[in-house]
């Protein structure tokens, strides 16, 4: 209608005013429909915006969290692996053999006298015939002095005995000592275990040997008037710098002897046995559980979720900006042709 308005105006110019007056009354008229459109539309239009731009924005606040909590990972992942260095956890593992390399049992007398060794076989200790009398000495023995590691001033007298090795036939060694005399009012003999008689007989040094046996090892005691069964278990220990250590573990268990001997004496009878508790070489070393392949892994997958976040973020962001202009602009728009 317009259209035609203007056409008409154009084809009378005479009445060029009056059709420029009905003109603009027309343009009125016909704006005001359309601006009463403008008024509904763009209502709906702004409130579809504004659903997305709040979306949006708990969209942005979720990827927000995520991305704290992300960091926050990465914060402990490193926390603990540090913390795992730090403490690292004992590992036990079990060997199954057959054969101990036989152990080396030294013994330190002091007066008492050895009087019989012999191995035997089959956890079966025959019983003594003449206990107290000197007997056979099956076992393989060397005498050794050297000076006390600690002091390095008194002399040291110990009897080396080579301890039993067939673990699967119950090998035991069973040693008898006599004591004269004694002033104390508790006789006792002190023994030492170390891991190898062999490397003591290979030995340029002996005495060197045991002192450094002593100042590794610990010492223990058996009593006299009793028989001591001790029961050894082998342990490895793997350090950090890749040596090994060994020591024994012993269970001991003692039992009364009945001295059937006809006259009453003042001597002492010392009875000891040893064998091998089990056929389990106990294996102990540090074990850092924290694998940096890991934690490198963890980390890649923490910082990639951490970009992917970043670039939605700014993603939305630039989304909510381009509909915020876009939506000033038709505004600007229709209040350009309202006027």
């Amino acid at each position: 209608q317009l259209s035609e308005d203007v056409e008409r105006v154009s084809e009378n110019p005479a009445d060029q005013r009056e059709g420029e007056m009905e003109v603009h009354e027309d343009a009125s008229s016909v704006i005001l429909p359309d601006s009463e459109l403008g008024t509904t539309t763009p209502s709906l239009r702004f409130s579809k915006t504004c659903l997305k731009n709040v979306f949006s924005v708990i969209l942005l606040f979720i990827y927000l969290l995520l991305m704290a909590v992300a960091v926050f990972l990465v914060y402990q992942t490193i926390s603990d692996f540090r913390e795992k260095l730090k403490h690292p956890v004992m590992s036990v593992s079990y060997k199954e053999v057959s054969l101990y390399d036989a152990p080396g049992i030294a013994f330190y007398p002091g007066k008492a006298r050895l009087l019989s060794c012999k191995h035997h076989y089959y956890d079966h200790i025959p019983p003594l015939i003449n206990p107290g009398q000197p007997g056979i000495i099956e076992c393989t023995t060397r005498r050794i002095n050297y000076t006390d590691p600690f002091t390095n001033q008194t002399m040291k007298y110990a009897l080396v005995v080579q301890g039993p090795r067939d673990v699967k036939k119950k090998e035991l060694v069973f040693l008898q000592f006599y004591l004269n005399e004694t002033d104390q009012d508790f006789s006792a003999i002190d023994y030492l275990l170390f891991s190898s008689f062999q490397e003591f007989i290979n030995s340029p040094e002996k005495a060197e040997f045991m002192k450094n046996c002593e100042s590794s090892y610990s010492s223990w005691k058996f009593s006299g008037g009793f028989r001591t069964w001790v029961k050894m278990s082998l342990v490895k220990t793997k350090e950090e710098d890749g040596s090994e250590t060994v020591e024994f573990k012993q269970e001991t268990s003692v039992v009364n002897y009945i001295d059937q001997r006809t006259k009453p004496r003042s001597d002492q009878l010392f009875f000891v046995v040893f064998e091998w508790k089990d056929p389990f070489i106990q294996t102990v070393q540090d074990i850092i559980t924290a694998n940096p392949w890991n934690m490198i892994a963890l980390l890649c997958g923490i910082f990639l979720a951490l970009f992917k976040a970043a670039d939605f973020a700014k993603l939305s962001v630039k989304w909510m900006i381009k509909i915020r202009k876009r939506h000033l602009k038709r505004r600007s728009q229709v209040m350009n042709h309202i006027n």
